[in-house]
């Protein structure tokens, strides 16, 4: 795409973050409608905005076109986590929930291990047109699976945890209840996703250009930090879950299984300087543990929102995220035409990601929901 529009780094920072444009400021919309509408048939009409935009890139003739294919991809997408936080928490009790939400996260990772292994052999017969059509318009085969198995009444009120079950019957507030918990959930989330779309939007670029591999095999290696980082998010939510049923403290569990995660992003560092490619690819892998983290922070949220209020709380937090995912490609790009080099930026990803852990810990108190009262 760069070569045939003519795209320094600059111009591809702004590509690589024009879909968070509108994936970010979509979040608290869509996860207002979240906590109002059945999930069932909005997941399915996010669904349907996001495949067609994925296709129409295939046929952008500039970098216009492209960027306002990608802002309509942001649209679409915008559902999954307000969406999917939303259905976890209706579905499951709190105490079950750090699995289940490792698990709908997972299914993200594992769709870019996919995409990092099928894509590149799809560009060579197909181009990045045609690969770009395929992909968005086979899509759309999801959606009838998605019809039958989803349940027809697919919204409501999460079920709250047993100690506050007492405020769950209280009438909802018309207002949206604003505290620290959710400005350090945020400001949290914000750090983990700059490091996440870090990885996502120059990883593969950085194995071309700087470790020389071909686009088939830094399609394969790109893939493996992105499959840790998936396969990690179940198993730290499944741990946390087992810890705090054996009677640890859950705030003190989930925030210290979040602590070990974010601390494993440091090895970015290291990465952007050891010689060898199979080094680096090594330390990124190990940085890719970060996916421990996913479910306990998606479980945070649950158990510190009001429960009306958990998809559009999650819109706030993922909106928080997404401007982490708009600098986080911008701010790369910059340094790399600035310095001629990946290093200055790993060490502002992997800095950023560990300054989260002063918003989990020092802002974001008990994991208990504020009190509900009519407004």
């Amino acid at each position: 795409i760069s070569a045939d529009l003519r795209l320094d780094p600059t111009r591809q920072g702004l590509l690589l973050s024009s879909f968070f444009w509108s994936y970010a400021f979509m979040q608290v919309p869509v996860g207002w409608c979240a906590d109002r509408l059945n999930l069932r048939w909005l997941y399915a009409g996010a669904f349907v905005i996001w495949s067609v935009a994925q296709g129409m890139c295939g046929l952008a003739t500039g970098l216009g076109m492209l960027i306002a294919f990608r802002i309509a991809l942001g649209i679409g997408e915008s559902i999954y986590l307000p969406g999917g936080t939303k259905i976890v928490s209706l579905l499951f009790s709190s105490t079950e929930r750090g699995l289940p939400c490792g698990l709908f996260d997972f299914g993200t990772r594992i769709g870019l291990v996919m995409g990092g292994v099928l894509v590149p052999w799809l560009l060579v017969p197909y181009g990045w047109r045609g690969t770009f059509m395929l992909v968005g318009f086979l899509a759309l085969l999801w959606l009838p699976p998605w019809l039958a198995v989803a349940p027809r009444g697919l919204s409501g009120q999460s079920s709250p945890p047993a100690a506050s079950s007492a405020l769950s019957s209280a009438p909802r507030r018309r207002t949206i209840t604003f505290n620290r918990n959710l400005l350090g959930i945020c400001l949290g989330f914000f750090c983990f996703d700059y490091y996440w779309y870090l990885l996502v939007t120059w990883l593969p670029n950085y194995l071309v250009t700087v470790r020389h591999l071909s686009i088939l095999r830094a399609g394969i290696y790109a893939a493996l930090p992105f499959f840790v980082f998936g396969a990690s998010e179940p198993i730290g939510g499944w741990l946390a879950d087992r810890l705090i049923r054996f009677g640890w403290n859950e705030t003190r569990t989930r925030k210290g299984m979040v602590t070990v995660a974010f601390l494993t992003g440091l090895l970015l560092i290291p990465a952007a300087r050891v010689e060898t490619p199979t080094a680096a690819i090594l330390l990124i892998v190990g940085g890719s543990l970060v996916g421990l983290a996913t479910g306990n922070m998606i479980v945070i949220l649950q158990a510190c929102a009001p429960h009306h209020e958990v998809g559009i709380w999650t819109g706030f937090e993922n909106f928080a995220g997404n401007v982490g995912g708009i600098l986080a490609p911008l701010l790369t790009g910059l340094l790399i035409e600035k310095t001629g080099s990946y290093f200055p930026g790993f060490v502002l990803g992997a800095l950023v990601l560990v300054t989260g852990l002063l918003a989990y810990w020092f802002v974001v108190g008990e994991l208990t929901p504020p009190e509900e009262t009519p407004s």
